[in-house]
């Protein structure tokens, strides 16, 4: 990663971290990094429903234009759309304004490229060297410089991808509640979850975005609210998506969470049973639970580890040819529907999952892994130190330390965020008092050392 670009894009508070002038001269830059000399550029410009969204939108727009780039602007839209989107159309370059899980007063800048994947790191390094330059490129001559137009029409094309992947009508009747985090999926959602699609009655909960309510409360980050609904309503199951929807969790019947991990071992497991897991391998991270290790091994499934982030899972199932991986945060990639993590494909599967086996509960399809406690501790550290702080004697002496007193029964995590200025603590193991004070103790002596 360079000095702009973390794991998922640009990040930071807006106005603050991120500004216009900035998002003004990453659009020179991906202008000039990806311009063809047959013809002008094309490139597909989404946001979600932050307040800042219009004013990113706006800067990296100029940038573009003032390049020789045509820009087609999406709206509101997922994250994944304009990933299918720009694969679909012939697109050269697709840029998603979003912070995803984050509060409103965040937002964020990804890009992705033809083929609907992120900018390779090389790519990147390109374009946030052009950024951090003291001298623009030289600017396009007038009669080259590009257009804007409207993407009016196109979200549909990704809508209409997503129904493709429901398949038959669920026999059984059910309910299901979507949370749509008052973010992107509020634009799309309602429309693919119908009792036509599904077979399902589908309510929606936090649809409503107003600029700062994005994530407030509610989303796959903050499932109180939905769990609570769905046993009060007598919901079958509850679904939620982040603020761009590139992300998805659920609740089963009795408002326990699913995680992640949870969907992606139900889903390698059916896959197998179908034939459909290539290379009998599915790709998580290092944060990933025990317990989905364990599941995995009993059912003759490989498992491929990587380092956190969306990107090092789609490299890694690239490479490997594995068409199922993801994060227990939600970040899942169904490679035979999508090139990135996609919430609302997720939640396509699941529902089919719901149909195919109408007599199991959500609890019963979702529930074969047993997960081990987990406690996830944060620590606020500046970007320019977590190297520093991570490496420290005091730290690694800790560290070691608490791996000796778990052994094999066990384990601790300690990485620097890719997207805040946080160093984060994992500890996973049989007893979650322990645990946590563990991680109370390591918290502490990084503290001692800012």
């Amino acid at each position: 990663m360079g000095k702009l670009f973390g794991t998922d894009g640009i990040r930071g508070i807006a106005g603050e971290e991120l500004t216009a002038e900035l998002a003004f001269r990453l659009g020179i830059a991906v202008a000039h990094v990806l311009a063809r000399s047959d013809r002008r550029t094309k490139v597909m410009i989404g946001k979600d429903t932050r307040l800042s969204g219009d004013m990113f939108e706006a800067a990296i727009t100029a940038g573009l234009c003032a390049s020789g780039s045509d820009v087609y602007l999406l709206g509101v839209v997922p994250t994944p759309a304009v990933a299918f989107l720009v694969k679909d159309t012939g697109a050269d370059a697709g840029v998603m304004i979003s912070a995803s899980h984050n509060p409103s007063e965040y937002n964020g800048i990804k890009v992705f490229g033809s083929e609907g994947y992120k900018l390779s790191d090389e790519l990147e390094d390109r374009v946030e060297e052009i950024i951090l330059a003291k001298n623009d490129p030289a600017p396009r001559a007038c009669g080259i410089i590009g257009r804007v137009m409207s993407g009016e029409g196109l979200l549909e094309k990704y809508e209409d991808h997503i129904i493709s992947v429901l398949g038959k009508k669920a026999s059984k009747p059910r309910r299901v509640l979507f949370d749509l985090s008052n973010g992107s999926a509020s634009a799309t959602a309602k429309t693919v979850f119908t009792p036509d699609t599904t077979g399902f009655a589908c309510d929606f909960m936090a649809y409503d975005p107003d600029g700062i309510n994005i994530n407030r409360n509610c989303g796959s980050t903050q499932m109180s609210a939905l769990c609570k609904y769905v046993v009060d309503g007598g919901y079958d199951i509850g679904i939620a998506f982040d603020g761009d929807a590139d992300r998805c969790l659920m609740c089963d019947e009795n408002g326990k969470v699913i995680d992640g991990d949870m969907i992606i071992s139900a889903f390698a497991v059916e896959m197998k049973k179908r034939g459909e897991l290539d290379k009998d391998t599915a790709v998580v991270t290092k944060l990933t639970n025990l317990g989905f290790h364990q599941l995995m091994k009993r059912e003759g499934i490989k498992v491929a580890t990587t380092d956190v982030g969306d990107r090092y899972v789609l490299e890694e199932m690239l490479r490997g040819g594995a068409v199922i991986g993801g994060e227990q945060s939600g970040h899942i990639i169904l490679r035979r529907f999508a090139t990135t993590g996609d919430g609302q494909i997720t939640a396509a599967e699941a529902l089919n999952m719901l149909a195919d086996y109408p007599d199991m509960t959500a609890s019963e399809i979702f529930g074969k892994m047993k997960r081990l406690p987990q406690v996830s501790v944060n620590v606020t550290v500046p970007q320019d130190r977590k190297v520093e702080v991570m490496g420290s004697a005091a730290v690694v002496a800790k560290k070691l330390e608490i791996e000796n007193i778990l052994g094999d029964s066990g384990r601790i995590l300690l990485r620097p965020s890719g997207t805040e200025a946080l160093i984060r603590i994992m500890l996973e193991g049989s007893d979650t008092a322990e645990l946590s004070r563990y991680a109370e103790e390591l918290k502490t002596v990084i503290e001692g050392i800012l």
